[in-house]
């Protein structure tokens, strides 16, 4: 068996280390492009998430997003199929799909690659209540350590997403409704001062591509995951660039959280509330394109103080917890909401 290399191996870990939905995203949109895929191959969550080797959320997720560049379209049964033929279920590999050798080479260290679905599942549940995490479970879901799950809570810890208490449990939540309006007064006093900085390295036609996914959610009630990508454009790949890297992890510390809330709050936002939403992100992505940087960072902050009201009487009225929200891992505590 030939061993991988130090250089193979570095990025690797270089890709891992990216949230796994954005390499599925990445990978999938390569072949799409180059239309090295059966026309009517069926994706779906499970096929997908089987071939990439990771689980249903990221596929999921990374669905989304290609649906919502027109690059997949949906058909009447469950998935979406690439364009040009009638739908047919078979092998992703068998039907074109060529992974990457960086995607085949192990890496001994897996927290990277499942941290941000972790993130997510822990943030989405906040507004419900207070969690306990099992660290025996998570590490049984995603087959990996005890050591990496420990190493996962650790960095949830860090990010501020959970706390461990005097008996070394982890908890997290409950997102009560002061803490959630001081991340918002935070994300507004940071977020503008981070896009300006942001500003000089962004690339028109990253922009452009946001601007255009934004404007194709298509028609009311769109998806969760299309909901947070075009959050994730705006308030998280827009400020990327900001060299400054003690303000950007301030701003990441409240926006894991309520990011999340477009997945918590799905079925409960206004037709109004979201049309209103991406008329604000639009009039962010065109004053950036017409190089108005204090116009953007203006229309940016405008947008953060606005969806507070909204936001806040959608989590003081959550109704109660959906069931098949939480993950294995995450145990609710009775009578703490």
């Amino acid at each position: 068996m030939t061993m991988p290399s130090e250089v193979e191996t570095e990025a690797a870990a270089a890709v891992r280390s990216e949230p796994i939905y954005l390499t599925i995203y990445q990978v999938l949109r390569d072949h799409l492009e180059r239309r090295v895929l059966t026309p009517g191959l069926v994706l779906g969550q499970a096929n997908v998430a089987r071939a990439f080797n990771v689980s249903r959320i990221p596929a999921g997720i990374a669905l989304g997003r290609l649906l919502g560049d027109g690059l997949i379209h949906t058909f009447e049964g469950r998935g979406y199929i690439v364009p040009g033929g009638e739908p047919q279920r078979g092998d992703l590999f068998a039907a074109g799909l060529d992974l990457p050798r960086s995607l085949t080479v192990p890496v001994v260290n897996r927290r990277e690659q499942i941290y941000p679905e972790v993130e997510h599942a822990v943030a989405v549940c906040l507004a419900y209540g207070r969690f306990l995490l099992n660290e025996t479970a998570l590490a049984q879901h995603y087959d990996v350590s005890r050591t990496i799950a420990h190493e996962v809570l650790t960095q949830l810890e860090r990010s501020g997403v959970i706390e461990q208490d005097s008996n070394n449990r982890w908890y997290a939540g409950p997102l009560s409704a002061k803490v959630f309006r001081h991340h918002y007064d935070m994300r507004r006093l940071l977020e503008p001062e981070a896009l300006r900085q942001a500003y000089p390295l962004l690339v028109s036609k990253d922009l452009k591509e946001r601007r255009q996914r934004l404007v194709t959610l298509g028609p009311y009630p769109q998806a969760p995951e299309k909901l947070e990508q075009a959050e994730a454009d705006l308030h998280l790949d827009s400020l990327a660039p900001c060299p400054n890297t003690v303000l950007l992890s301030a701003v990441r510390r409240s926006q894991r959280v309520l990011i999340a809330t477009h997945s918590t709050f799905a079925k409960l936002r206004t037709k109004e509330e979201i049309s209103m939403m991406i008329s604000e992100h639009t009039r962010v992505y065109d004053a950036l394109l017409a190089n108005d940087i204090e116009k953007a960072c203006s229309a940016l902050s405008d947008h953060l103080r606005r969806a507070l009201d909204p936001n806040l009487k959608i989590l003081q009225h959550l109704p109660i917890m959906p069931s098949g929200l939480t993950p294995p891992y995450l145990i609710q505590v009775k009578g703490e909401r």
